[in-house]
């Protein structure tokens, strides 16, 4: 009996032991994963202010700078005054911006001139007093401007960019299927004063112009259509072309010049067709006419063709005007041009109002 018993008890303690040496075993392992989990968090949790390396993933690590979408060769860093002619305002509202904002290191501000009115002429006169990088002009550099721009040891170079044409404004209800380029003349020159002479209604004619210091328009036409001849005194001068259109909106017998893109697209006048001779008549805008009473819903739109043709009696180009002096005001006004002559350079003109030069 008693030798069964130290069976039964031998039995359990065998039992007992190997149950404890399991126990501990269990409880060795967890107490080693509790201590692992607690490294690992360590490991983590740093500090706001610790610096930490993580390895970038290829997608992080090929993030862009938004500045790396400038491609503009040559184009120097910092802030660039510039200005000039009027009839740029479109390319620097639509345009310029647009550059600045894919070169956010290239800052452009717009200068206005310290006496008179701003336009190309006074923007040649303020870069050739160092006040501009460089600047922006419809008519090309005059041969007395290139002699004081080398008095200061630089010459000046005009790089065209883009081609406008001049449109002639008139009454919306006056019944005149065009002129051509020498009555034009004769009319700003007080040769011809009733529209009656050109085949028009008899009714007198009202001309409008802004004064010849307004800017390059103003120059262009006197140097290319009157033939450097003077204005009749019967002109009345204007300071603005919203001014001027509105006077001839108001005015039967009224009339105007300007860039045609200031012009076309009015609903409040029409622009007359022109020819040099005996040619056709060439519309400033693209046919069919669209009638004011269809504006604004529909708006002419330029011909563009008949001006890179130069079919169209009146077209010019338009300048960058760069001082030629080595300098980064050269740098900045060449790469600027540049630009403007790449492929989404000359969309962006083209939307702007003018027509594309390449």
């Amino acid at each position: 009996m008693s030798q069964k018993n130290e069976t039964l008890s031998l039995f359990l303690a065998v039992i007992i032991t190997i149950g404890l040496i399991f126990g501990g075993l269990w409880f060795l392992m967890e107490r080693w994963a509790q201590i692992n989990k607690r490294v690992g968090e360590a490991s983590v949790n740093v500090n706001p202010g610790d610096r930490i390396s993580v390895p970038k993933s290829p997608e992080t690590s090929n993030t862009s700078n938004p500045s790396s979408k400038c491609n503009v060769p040559n184009l120097p860093q910092g802030t660039f005054n510039y200005g000039g002619s009027t009839t740029w305002a479109p390319i620097r509202k639509d345009v310029d911006s647009v550059l600045e904002g894919l070169c956010p290191q290239f800052i452009l501000r717009y200068t206005q001139p310290p006496s008179g009115k701003p336009g190309s002429g006074t923007g040649i006169r303020m870069l050739i007093d160092n006040q501009l990088a460089f600047s922006q002009s419809s008519r090309s550099v005059k041969p007395e401007e290139n002699v004081e721009a080398k008095q200061k040891e630089f010459s000046l170079k005009e790089i065209p960019v883009a081609i406008d044409g001049i449109a002639i404004a008139v009454n919306r209800n006056l019944n005149i299927p065009g002129i051509t380029v020498s009555q034009l003349k004769d009319i700003y020159t007080g040769k011809i004063t009733n529209w009656k002479e050109v085949g028009g209604q008899n009714l007198p004619i009202t001309v409008y112009s802004r004064s010849k210091e307004a800017g390059g328009t103003v120059e262009f036409f006197v140097e290319n259509v009157l033939n450097k001849e003077n204005f009749a005194a019967n002109i009345s001068y204007v300071n603005t072309t919203t001014e001027a259109l509105q006077k001839v909106a108001a005015s039967p017998g009224g009339i105007y010049y300007a860039s045609a893109p200031e012009v076309v697209p009015q609903c409040m006048i029409k622009s007359l067709p022109l020819r040099r001779t005996n040619e056709q008549f060439i519309p400033p805008y693209k046919e069919p006419f669209v009638p004011p009473s269809q504006c604004p819903n529909k708006r002419n739109q330029l011909n563009s063709q008949a001006f890179r043709s130069g079919s169209y009696a009146i077209t010019r180009n338009l300048f960058v005007i760069v001082k030629q002096n080595g300098q980064t005001d050269q740098q900045a006004g060449e790469a600027y041009a540049n630009w403007l002559l790449t492929p989404e350079g000359q969309e962006l003109i083209e939307k702007a109002g003018f027509v594309k030069i390449k």
